[in-house]
């Protein structure tokens, strides 16, 4: 009996302490469910917050864009205003130029007198008369840009006595490319296309030239060398040494240039540094040999090329960075250009600097490399004034 009661008391007294555990565990997850709901309670109220900060932040991004793209149709109105001022601008000082030319870079005491306009006989003692053609430039005709080939700075150039174009690719090398004609090159993708030449003694800078067959380049070594290149059997004709010690560019803004070889109506002539300024070599076209010098004294700085046409040098200068390239000094070999006879001549604006331009007589062309670019400007040419005055009385 007493064992029952026992058991019985045990039983109720497990009963009560299940209760209690039961109670305390359905009052933990109780708990753990309130804090549940209120943090996803906190994270709904910041979802919220969040879609409304973005919706606000895309709508302050189109409006900005709105007036980002309204700003930008105003600048590129106001620039394009500004591009046609600039043109007008460049055509009032074209036109103000004309009227005020610059004066070639002649000695004084050899200028024509032109409030007599009269032209004085030149008793020249020292000197004697080199050119007989009596061409001047008076302005650019035309621009063609034929295509781009190549790198940056180079030469291309056509023999007056034949149709072929000759390319010099880069500032030095000892390869070069002859193309039949100026349309063949046209038509070419590159200047691996034309006929590979490639000569003993490697070219440098861009003063080359092609005439009468023959290529004439400058090699730079110990000496400087003027090479004579025979096109026909493929070797050196001739060569000389340049008796120059001053090893700076004949052009400042081309300091590949040492020497700028220019053929024309009456041979070859040399182009080189002497100080700040430039000096003129004429030479003979067989042998090497240079007959006669003159200093130009146009300035080296700021020069960028030069070209020669009836025994006058015409001096191409440009800024850096490269503007508009113009021809600022003038010099005649004869002493027979006047000052109103300079030509004010700008080229139109291009791409950056000349690195070479030939004057080819036959065609009254300029062969101009400019950034890779090949150009050609047609040149117009009139009488010089000493060629169409009556001779002085004695």
């Amino acid at each position: 009996m007493k064992a029952t009661i026992f058991f019985i008391v045990l039983t109720a007294v497990a009963r009560s302490r299940g209760q209690y555990h039961y109670q305390g565990l359905m009052n933990y997850l109780e708990n753990r469910m309130l804090a549940m709901e209120e943090r996803i309670a906190l994270w709904h109220e910041q979802n919220n917050r969040y879609n409304s900060d973005l919706k606000e932040f895309r709508q302050q991004a189109a409006d900005q864009l709105e007036k980002l793209g309204k700003e930008h149709d105003k600048l590129r109105s106001d620039m394009e205003g500004a591009g046609a001022r600039v043109d007008r601008v460049e055509r009032e000082m074209d036109y103000t130029e004309t009227k005020n030319p610059p004066k070639p870079c002649v000695k004084s005491a050899d200028k024509m007198v032109e409030q007599d306009v009269v032209v004085k006989e030149r008793k020249k003692e020292e000197f004697f008369e080199l050119s007989v053609c009596v061409n001047i430039v008076s302005s650019l005709k035309a621009m063609k840009i034929l295509k781009r080939l190549g790198s940056p700075k180079g030469v291309w150039t056509k023999d007056a006595r034949s149709a072929k174009v000759y390319v010099f690719n880069g500032t030095s090398d000892n390869t070069l490319y002859e193309f039949n004609s100026v349309r063949e090159l046209s038509a070419s993708s590159g200047v691996s296309k034309g006929k590979q030449i490639t000569v003993p003694t490697a070219w440098n800078g861009t003063g080359h030239a092609a005439y009468d067959g023959f290529l004439y380049y400058v090699s730079e070594s110990s000496e400087l060398q003027v090479i004579k290149y025979d096109l026909k059997n493929g070797s050196v004709a001739d060569n000389a040494v340049l008796p120059m010690d001053d090893r700076r560019p004949v052009y400042q803004l081309n300091p590949e240039t040492l020497v700028d070889l220019v053929a024309d109506e009456d041979g070859l002539w040399a182009l080189y540094p002497a100080g700040d300024t430039i000096n003129l070599a004429k030479m003979d076209i067989d042998s090497l040999d240079i007959e006669q010098m003159w200093d130009t004294a146009c300035p080296r700085n700021n020069a960028e090329a030069a070209f020669i046409v009836c025994g006058t040098v015409y001096v191409v200068y440009n800024t850096k960075p490269p503007s508009r390239s113009r021809v600022q000094c003038v010099f005649d070999v004869n002493d027979m250009v006047s000052s109103g006879e300079a030509p004010l001549i700008y080229f139109p604006r291009r791409y950056g600097a000349h690195s070479s331009l030939k004057y080819n007589p036959e065609e009254r062309q300029l062969y101009a490399w400019d950034d890779g670019y090949q150009i050609l400007y047609k040149l117009a040419l009139k009488k010089k004034l000493w060629a169409i005055m009556p001779p002085p009385e004695e």
